[in-house]
């Protein structure tokens, strides 16, 4: 263990539960243990970038807020900032101050002394602050950022029909061009402050730039309107589209890389009223790494999730709306099974992520390639386990439930509020109640909420509305650690930044499925679930609360029906 873990673990900061958390985590991912104690939030970059630079006898540097002048930020071009990781913060004599996370390596030291041919002293900063200060500072230089490549524009006359076509033409040869520079950026940028979508729409007179962080929008400065046609063409290209199509939806993949992490972009184009708008989901390979243990289960759900998807047949729900994390819980629930001795298929549409040594069909409407043809195809396959995207109609619904039946373990989704809704919903769909009865051996509802800043959090006593509404008594008020974040720069001034699930796990019984087989209603389903033990999302939301994970507010949300 390395000496500055030792001091965390000896000075009470991580306890070693905690670092073998971590250790399981980094061993699932293939990431170190301290990057796994990041995310994981036990310890913050700072406190991890302040004991490393101890450890290896250099000086820490906090770039949060620090200016560094153009005339440093220009000896070192964008493009080797940041595949590198490294930004010049400084001069020290004739040598350059450069900042890296891991100052062990070599071949970037030598990159960087034969391209500047000068010496170069090393401070240490966290990955985050250095990609944070690289996007700030690199703005500041030219036309290197959203922000400032937009105020161009707005403040030029240039007429981008020439340069569409140039694209158009050229593909990735020439990424100097303004479009194809503002476009990357765009992408760049929202892979930078962690979003999961990047939306862009046009109006009447302007196009509006929007980024999904945490689930919650936030919009960027709008480019001018006559921009939209080149930006469009860049995005196609990139995505493998068709240019010249305007009046059909079309949907595409794009495949970037930002340092050292690839990224998939899945990209949908559809016509509006003003113009094409654009979405694209990006999807970071890591996140199907994070393992069951680090999903975020009590030890209760975890303990019965392994043993629902150990079982040998019989199907699996993962209910909630979209973006909620219901992919991510599957995928991890295949990696756990991914084993020489299982054969895995898997029916998506479209398919999100590529999992090595599964068998991945993706749904082609268009020739009549559908869910329900594609499980029937599978089972001539002998698989052990089967993944069904969605289960969207009776066929589809039928088609599973005979998998199931057949000796086959089957995971799929469904839209609903909650888990006992599931059967509800899948009797309503047209599935007969005995064979959902029989074949479902449990459903979990899930919504992920906000997790606050590890950087500006705080102490604070729950209101007395907040403690009436969620009836807290006095020994859980005493016991509890409530936090709140203030906002900071970290989290973009919002008091949280990323996510965690919380669950809704729901096991069948003989008395269950007695109620599945007489199609009660769902309220009643739900009743006799909690009397079993069934824990709800708002009961969990609120544990996570309680052990300052997330805020009351976030809990209320989901309790009335946010997500």
């Amino acid at each position: 263990m390395a000496d500055w873990l030792e001091r965390f673990v000896k000075d009470g900061t991580i306890g070693e539960t905690q670092l073998e958390e971590a250790r399981q985590m980094a061993s699932n991912i293939g990431i170190t243990v301290e990057d796994a104690l990041v995310r994981l939030g036990y310890i913050s970059g700072s406190d991890l970038g302040r004991a490393q630079a101890a450890e290896f006898n250099y000086e820490y540097i906090e770039l949060e807020g620090k200016q560094i002048p153009n005339s440093v930020i220009e000896l070192v071009m964008e493009s080797m900032a940041r595949e590198n990781v490294v930004i010049p913060t400084g001069l020290d004599g004739e040598s350059v101050v450069i900042a890296m996370h891991n100052p062990n390596n070599i071949d970037v030291l030598d990159k960087l002394r034969f391209v500047l041919n000068r010496d170069i002293k090393v401070v240490m900063a966290p990955m985050e602050s250095i990609q944070g200060a690289i996007n700030r500072h690199y703005g500041q230089t030219e036309t290197e950022s959203v922000d400032t490549m937009i105020s161009e524009f707005t403040e030029t006359a240039i007429e981008f029909t020439e340069t569409e076509a140039k694209a158009a033409q050229k593909g990735d040869d020439d990424d100097s061009a303004p479009i194809i520079r503002l476009a990357n950026l765009i992408i760049s940028e929202a892979v930078q402050m962690r979003a999961s979508d990047i939306h862009i729409e046009p109006f009447e007179d302007r196009i509006r730039i929007r980024y999904r962080i945490d689930g919650s929008l936030i919009e960027r400065d709008s480019p001018p309107k006559r921009l939209l046609a080149a930006l469009l063409s860049r995005f196609k290209i990139m995505a493998s589209m068709d240019i010249s199509e305007k009046r059909r939806c079309q949907d595409g993949r794009i495949k970037t890389r930002m340092g050292t992490k690839e990224f998939d972009l899945r990209v949908s184009i559809i016509p509006t009223n003003h113009g094409q708008a654009v979405v694209m989901r990006i999807l970071d390979r890591d996140n199907i790494k994070i393992g069951i243990r680090n999903l975020g289960f009590s030890e209760d759900n975890y303990r019965s999730f392994q043993n629902i998807i150990r079982r040998p047949n019989g199907i699996f729900l993962v209910t909630g709306p979209t973006g909620s994390g219901k992919t991510t819980t599957l995928y991890s629930a295949l990696g756990e099974l991914n084993r020489p001795d299982r054969k895995i298929i898997t029916a998506e549409d479209p398919v999100e992520y590529y999992l090595p040594g599964i068998n991945q069909v993706e749904v082609k409407h268009s020739i009549g390639f559908d869910f329900a043809m594609i499980i029937k195809s599978m089972l001539r396959q002998a698989p052990n386990v089967i993944l069904v995207g969605e289960i969207r109609d009776t066929e589809t619904g039928e088609m599973a439930v005979q998998a199931s039946l057949t000796g086959h373990l089957v995971f799929s989704t469904l839209h609903t509020n909650d888990a006992p809704g599931s059967i509800t919903r899948l009797i309503d769909m047209g599935v007969q109640p005995f064979l959902v009865a029989s074949s479902l051996m449990a459903v979990m509802a899930q919504r992920l909420v906000r997790v606050v800043c590890d950087k500006c959090r705080e102490p604070y006593q729950p209101t007395p509305e907040e403690i009436d509404f969620f009836q807290i008594n006095d020994e859980e008020l005493e016991e509890g650690e409530w936090v709140r974040g203030k906002g900071c720069n970290a989290c973009q001034h919002t008091g949280f930044k990323g996510r965690r699930a919380v669950f809704e796990l729901m096991t069948m019984n003989s008395t269950l499925r007695e109620m599945a087989f007489n199609s009660e209603p769902s309220q009643n389903i739900r009743r006799q679930a909690r009397l079993f033990g069934m824990r709800t999302l708002v009961d969990d939301a609120r544990d996570k609360a309680m052990a300052g994970l997330t805020t009351l507010s976030e809990v209320l949300k989901l309790s009335k029906g946010g997500h």
